[in-house]
């Protein structure tokens, strides 16, 4: 069933802010996020911690909330000015979605702010107001090896992409990538406000969940860094996958898992999107390039594991199937292949390569 296009204009949003998460041990996450991977403490307490990465200037850009189920709470978008909140209540009241606004904000250094349930069930925040903090780009001394910058993106699980394609566009959103098959499916599409590849992505499966956040960092050398750091701190398990150079938006990549599972991406060196006539570009499913630009399989847990999500009272969303064919089913199920060159049949990969993208052959 598609969502139905509101006539109340959309709040004009700038980029992706922050993300609340909940985790079930502050501790642990908070020796993750700031130990190992350097955000910098902006405030906490006995409840939660206030994380920002170097060159922000606004009050935070990862909230650890402690709680009884790992899950994400809030995915926050910056609005273009304060108008732009009543904005946003027009348009879900429209939709027919729990709207809730609090002056005083959900989150310490943030003002009056809007939150929702929208359409395709993940909890999504939006605000305006919000307290400024000393920006650290000048601040060397404090700068780590794996020195994270920005927030980049969320990665959202959904069942059906093109319905959720559909629903970002009349929130004002623009497709810069996207994965699909001959057939039409559509597996997952990158979706931005602020000029680069995303600030979102729809990632086709069992959903609402999240899939990740990401962190920008500098350079591809700050990602190895981070690696170099994991192992030694005999850490390296955290490593789901990579370091590698994605297809999709050209950046170089590492996935990373929490002390409660949340998965972290680290990112870097995608480019510009802003001009009005950016093309969209669209990859094969069987292009084995598409995830990994080396040619590397993607481990299963990437595709088949992810975060609850919260409604606005905060208990988890319930979880919808996928029923159209499914990313993993056609890479590496046991019906499934893969190429690196469009021309060559399903058995041209060499031998060495070919087990890599069976599900069969790698258990």
């Amino acid at each position: 069933m598609s969502i139905p296009t509101p006539t109340a204009p959309p709040p004009d949003i700038v980029r992706c802010a922050y993300l609340d998460l909940v985790v079930t041990d502050l501790a642990a996450s908070r020796d993750f996020y700031v130990d190992v991977l350097g955000l910098v403490v902006t405030y906490e307490d006995a409840e939660a911690v206030y994380l920002r990465s170097l060159e922000e200037f606004i009050h935070h850009n990862l909230v650890l909330r402690k709680g009884p189920v790992a899950a994400a709470a809030a995915f926050a978008y910056r609005v273009r000015s304060p108008e732009e909140l009543d904005r946003a209540v027009a348009f879900y009241r429209e939709l027919g979605c729990r709207v809730e606004r609090r002056a005083e904000g959900f989150t310490r250094g943030v003002g009056d702010s809007v939150r929702v349930t929208d359409p395709l069930g993940f909890p999504y925040e939006f605000f305006y107001d919000v307290e400024h903090v000393e920006r650290l780009a000048w601040r060397y001394d404090l700068h780590t090896p794996g020195a994270l910058v920005r927030l980049d993106h969320f990665n959202q699980v959904t069942p059906d992409v093109p319905r959720a394609v559909r629903y970002m566009e009349d929130l004002g959103f623009r497709v810069t990538e996207d994965i699909q098959d001959a057939e039409g499916t559509t597996y997952a599409a990158w979706m931005r406000r602020k000029p680069t590849v995303h600030d979102t992505a729809m990632t086709g499966g069992d959903g609402p969940r999240l899939h990740h956040v990401a962190f920008a960092t500098h350079e591809k050398h700050n990602i190895i860094a981070i690696c170099d750091k994991l192992g030694a701190l005999r850490q390296s398990d955290r490593i789901e996958r990579g370091p590698g150079r994605h297809g999709v938006s050209n950046a170089f990549y590492l996935y990373l898992r929490d002390p409660d599972g949340h998965r972290v991406e680290i990112y870097t060196q995608d480019y510009w999107t802003g001009d009005p006539d950016n093309p969209v570009v669209t990859w094969d499913v069987h292009d084995n390039q598409r995830r990994d630009w080396w040619g590397n399989p993607v481990v299963p847990s990437w595709y088949t594991e992810a975060s609850p999500v919260l409604d606005l009272d905060g208990n988890p969303q319930p979880v919808v199937a996928r029923t159209d064919t499914s990313e993993m089913a056609v890479t590496i199920g046991a019906d499934g292949f893969s190429y690196t060159r469009p021309e060559d049949d399903e058995d041209a990969l060499p031998s060495w390569k070919q087990g890599e993208y069976k599900l069969g052959h790698q258990l």
